[in-house]
């Protein structure tokens, strides 16, 4: 709720937030107003998100990473303080695509099929995408980057392709359909429906192949050679910051010595940064400190982590800078809707922080073929031949090391809160959204704090192309879209009332009003916090208010049941392995 509760009673009648089919706003038509502004023509919409990157790692979340471009989308637009994803990137990118909790999109885990409606390993049939909602209403649609929601890795016939990008709605695709790899031979790299490899692709060949570049090229490459009338949509999804920490020379440079003082001095800057900005509360607490820099080996290892890793978000700020430039320059940036988010928390996986038996291989290997597809998600070797290194020995940043930045630096991405991407405590699940549009955004500079999640994005797209979310689509019915139009604080009025829903690998949480319910792991027991008190999730207040907890227990068990939501674990081995 917008409001504060006045009491228990008030908040015990909301028993039915949160069902299906909430409002969008009114599918909105092309001549609303907005703020007291004629919106006289359908705006672009640009959807841009990040991979693995905490709450606080750009630079108007408090962050000491240089990021001029997003700062001034924020400066210009709106910031949200309250906006949520999933916890982890599969279920967080079919839930943006589809408006759909990724347990009804069939993406309730990862890409393998367990042979139930909520965890086929893709996207499934009873959904649509945003692509293929804006087609309807005459949007074109494209796509650079990380697709991530098909089992169908390595498609034995075009049949298996079906929830594929151009078969889900997009005009033009070029990225990765698989989720993590090498920045410079990205696995699965694809163009339209045709794999490629960066060193034979005769559309792209940079002097240096970069896939952070690379998305970005070919966003600024559809926006400038869109040539019709109609608006477009294009999906930007960047596998910054994800690890491998692979950043280009120039980059890491900038931030040499930054990260030398250790994880504690940063965290806490940017804590300061945050309350003086408004996005946190001076009360509130800082989360435990995860790493304890006097007792780390391998500083200079651990430091240059981290200074890949803000290097890795500097190179996409400027790829989005570039995108703006271009929107600018073909007039059309002052209708373009642009968002900006992350899939989940700060990663606390430890991918390559031991060394690897090809660590100390000494012995030059075969080199690649340029037209040889990289097949692994972790290469054995550089296309050149040289063998891939892992752990302290190798300084992360080069295509031959394949090195993640660790649970303490996490720590630092996700400051102020706790825990990381997987569980659903606010570390893992609280991500920026930056809303810039001068067409139709009357709020500069301005920080909106109603809680809002990734289910909402379909709807807000809906509403401001002045389109229709379908009933049916191909001769199937579809699931009614969770989310509601985020259009209405576009100039400062409120959301419905409602509650938000969370589950990934047995970690559970649900917010409504102030008040949030969390737990970790299957048998974890409920937690409750107040977020307006304490959004930290420092006190735990289950025990002196089990009537929340039980009341709120019962809603989130009867969302589950609706959302295709089951036990987990409930079987050891997947019934498919993702091809």
């Amino acid at each position: 709720m917008s409001t504060t509760m006045k009491n228990r009673r008030d908040f015990l009648k909301i028993v039915g937030a949160g069902t299906a089919g909430l409002a969008m706003g009114g599918c909105a038509n092309i001549s609303r107003w907005l703020g007291g502004k004629a919106v006289s023509q359908r705006p672009n919409i640009i959807l841009i998100m990040s991979d693995d990157m905490g709450y606080s790692d750009i630079g108007c979340y408090g962050s000491e990473i240089h990021t001029p471009n997003l700062d001034q989308l924020a400066e210009k637009g709106l910031r949200f303080t309250q906006f949520y994803n999933t916890a982890r990137c599969c279920p967080t990118r079919a839930c943006l695509l589809t408006g759909l909790y990724p347990h009804q999109a069939g993406m309730g885990h990862m890409t393998n099929d367990y042979g139930l409606p909520g965890y086929t390993g893709g996207i499934n049939g009873p959904c649509v995408t945003i692509a293929e909602a804006l087609k309807t209403a005459g949007y074109a649609t494209y796509m650079s980057g990380k697709w991530h929601v098909t089992r169908h890795i390595k498609p034995k016939s075009e049949a298996d392709k079906y929830n594929w990008p151009l078969q889900r709605g997009f005009d033009r695709f070029y990225g990765t359909i698989f989720g993590a790899g090498s920045f410079y031979d990205p696995v699965s790299l694809t163009r339209g429906n045709q794999p490629i490899s960066p060193a034979a692709d005769p559309q792209y060949q940079p002097e240096t192949f970069y896939y952070t570049d690379a998305i970005s090229d070919h966003a600024v490459r559809f926006v400038r050679e869109h040539d019709t009338p109609e608006p477009f949509f294009i999906y930007v999804a960047y596998t910054a910051a994800h690890w491998p920490m692979h950043a280009l020379p120039q980059d890491i440079a900038k931030y040499k010595g930054r990260y030398d003082g250790g994880y504690k001095p940063i965290r806490e800057a940017r804590f300061e940064r945050m309350k003086k900005m408004g996005l946190i509360d001076p009360s509130w607490q800082l989360s435990a400190q995860a790493g304890h820099w006097d007792q780390t080996e391998n500083q200079a290892w651990e430091a240059r982590c981290m200074e890949v890793y803000a290097a890795m978000v500097d190179r996409m700020d400027q790829g989005i800078g570039r995108i703006v430039e271009e929107l600018k320059k073909t007039g059309q940036f002052d209708n373009t809707l642009i968002l900006f988010l992350q899939d989940n928390g700060g990663c606390a996986e430890g991918y390559g922080r031991r060394a690897s038996e090809s660590s100390t291989a000494d012995t030059p290997l075969t080199p690649m073929a340029p037209e040889e597809l990289q097949q692994d998600m972790i290469p054995k070797k550089t296309r050149d031949g040289r063998p891939v290194r892992m752990g302290p020995e190798a300084m992360p940043g080069p295509a031959d090391t394949y090195i993640s930045y660790g649970r303490a630096w996490a720590n630092v991405s996700n400051t102020p809160f706790r825990e990381y991407k997987h569980w659903v405590h606010e570390g893992g699940i609280a991500t920026p959204l930056i809303a810039h549009w001068p067409g139709g955004i009357v709020r500069h500079g301005e920080l909106e704090s109603q809680p809002g999640h990734l289910i909402d994005i379909m709807a807000t797209c809906v509403d401001v192309a002045g389109a229709k979310y379908p009933t049916t689509y191909k001769q199937k019915k579809i699931i009614h879209t969770e989310g509601v139009s985020l259009a209405p604080t576009f100039d400062g009025r409120s959301l419905p009332d409602r509650a938000i829903y969370f589950e990934h690998e047995g970690n559970r949480a649900m917010r409504m009003d102030k008040w949030k319910l969390v737990a970790k792991g299957p048998e974890g027991p409920w937690e409750l916090y107040d977020m307006a008190a304490d959004r930290t999730e420092t006190n735990n207040l289950a025990e002196k208010e089990p009537d929340y907890v039980n009341r709120m227990a019962a809603i989130w068990e009867k969302w589950a049941k609706r959302a295709n939501v089951v036990p987990w674990p409930w079987e050891p081995k997947p019934k498919k392995k993702s091809e």
